[in-house]
């Protein structure tokens, strides 16, 4: 009996550790995956990327496993700068940079590989108040462009010639100051008309400075005017994080597309702590309204062409690019039809 007892107990310790060491082993599966690090370089701080901070803000990345940091590298030039010496693993950026990087001859060629805006995001502010604008009241007078060769500069002297204008005769065409200070160069008192971006161009006709008298958005028609893009060879070694980054910006893009301009600005307030939320409104209302958010992440074939349309008006293009060159929309199409 004594011997029965004690092969019973001995079994029953032996089944409770078992039950132990397979609960532990469960433990240690149910445990969070590490998040896989991502770098982004932003050309600029824009309300005109909300579908980027909604995918922050609601989680998308981390529920792909990604762990994204953002960082704001002022100007294409800089942004470039530092996807290309690896101090970022991704850029948003205009879509121009990379045919740029391309006829330079560089070995690892930048790709395409998910647009965020689908078309120009300045507006033309006027300094006084204008109630029936036409463009050719610009002609004679003083114009404060955005960057020789920027995307901002070549759209504008693109809508510019579509209504009769040359940007070089015809107006006094100011673009060598540097971009973070064209609009207090116009707050200052340097020009008649000026092209911003939002929130500044809204938040000016809300202090009186300026008045917004036109979209060049509207005007410009589609065009992948920023976009995601990284090394090729960081393409080819990490698909399937580019493939998770463009699901997260996918689902943004849908958020966006379905909630209202006040549900997007509430999503998107934290990244902007000193822009006032009626004014945020007003901007992704205005952003909305005119399709500036791509709905999806492809960048096709259409609207690359009339990129280098805006570009070849502009003198800028240094040499035509096929598609397919560098732009990948396989990856875009996969997410989507899941």
């Amino acid at each position: 009996m004594k011997k029965w007892l004690r092969f019973s107990f001995s079994f029953l310790l032996i089944g409770i550790l078992m039950i132990s060491l397979a609960a532990c082993n469960n433990d240690s599966t149910n445990e969070p995956k590490k998040l896989e690090k991502v770098r982004i370089a932003e050309v600029t701080r824009s309300i005109f990327y909300a579908p980027q901070y909604v995918a922050l803000a609601k989680g998308f990345f981390k529920e792909e496993g990604l762990d994204v940091t953002l960082a704001t590298t002022a100007g294409g030039d800089k942004t470039m700068t530092a996807l290309l010496s690896g101090g970022a693993d991704i850029a948003l950026v205009g879509s121009e940079t990379s045919i740029y990087v391309y006829a330079q001859g560089a070995n690892d060629p930048v790709i395409n590989f998910a647009q965020l805006t689908q078309t120009d995001g300045t507006f033309l502010v006027s300094r006084d108040k204008i109630d029936n604008f036409s463009w050719d009241l610009l002609k004679g007078k003083t114009f404060l462009g955005q960057r020789k060769g920027g995307m901002p500069q070549m759209v504008g002297e693109f809508v510019l010639k579509k209504h009769g204008i040359d940007p070089q005769k015809d107006l006094n065409l100011i673009q060598n100051i540097d971009f973070a200070n064209i609009a207090n160069a116009f707050a200052s008192g340097t020009g008649e008309f000026v092209q911003l971006f939002e929130p500044t161009a809204s938040i000016f006709e809300k202090e009186g400075k300026g008045h917004i008298v036109a979209s060049f958005g509207k005007e410009s028609g589609h065009v992948p005017y920023t976009t995601f893009m990284t090394k090729e060879s960081y393409l080819k070694e990490h698909k399937s994080t580019v493939e998770k980054f463009t699901r997260a910006i996918y689902k943004a893009q849908q958020w966006v597309e379905s909630h209202s301009a006040e549900e997007i600005a509430k999503a998107v307030e934290p990244y902007f702590p000193d822009t006032d939320f009626e004014i945020m409104k007003t901007v992704v209302d205005r952003y909305k309204s005119q399709g500036s958010f791509a709905t999806d992440p492809i960048l096709d074939e259409e609207e690359w062409n009339n990129l280098q349309n805006i570009m070849k008006e502009a003198g800028e293009l240094p040499k035509e690019v096929d598609h397919k060159t560098l732009v990948n929309t396989q990856i875009a199409s996969k997410v989507i039809k899941k």
